[in-house]
């Protein structure tokens, strides 16, 4: 039990997907202005992790590992994402359109968030990922992670718009700033999980 919690801790503070290995970064800084649609996506981006861990895993170690076709698995994961991610994209449609509405272009990006493809392909790659259940902790470490990156980023950048912003600064500049500053204040973490 202890060893899950290390992984799911690791996902959402040491090994921050956003702050730690700066992958899903455009829907970090375009989706980050409100904090509702921040959640929304976080939460959207949560579930394609996980539902993709779910499906990716057994694929390759079921399916390209044993026949020697390992070396596809970049090409059938962003497959398998893109499916999902039009998965979700219709059911969003259908029962919750306002949601839909407000993740506009963002909801189809998912499919080429680098943090999802990486989550993947991280799995096969970290140390302490061993079996099915270990991936799927991981993705929801990773996922619980992006969408705590995305809540406080929107908490900043909401601040920022009633703050006195010297006018070089204003607008991109001092969002790369802010944004900056919050991945420096994940690395307290890095002692913490080992």
């Amino acid at each position: 039990m202890s060893r899950i919690i290390i992984i799911v801790l690791a996902g959402i503070l040491t090994e921050n997907m956003v702050l730690s290995k700066f992958l899903g970064i455009c829907p970090f800084l375009g989706v980050s202005k409100k904090t509702n649609t921040a959640v929304s996506m976080g939460i959207a981006v949560t579930l394609v992790m996980l539902l993709s861990t779910a499906v990716t895993y057994p694929i390759y170690s079921y399916i390209l590992v044993p026949n020697g076709l390992d070396y596809l698995q970049t090409i059938v994961f962003i497959l398998v994402i893109a499916v999902l991610v039009q998965l979700v994209e219709i059911v969003l449609k259908k029962y919750i359109p306002p949601l839909y509405t407000a993740l506009g272009i963002y909801l189809p990006l998912i499919t080429t968030n680098c943090a999802v493809l990486g989550i993947t392909l991280l799995n096969f790659t970290n140390a302490r990922i061993t079996n099915y259940v270990d991936a799927l902790f991981n993705a929801l470490g990773a996922g619980l992670g992006f969408l705590l990156a995305m809540f406080i980023f929107a908490g900043v950048r909401s601040r920022l718009e009633t703050s006195d912003i010297p006018e070089s600064l204003k607008g991109l500049p001092i969002t790369l700033i802010s944004a900056a500053i919050v991945s420096l204040s994940f690395l307290g973490f890095a002692g913490i999980v080992g």
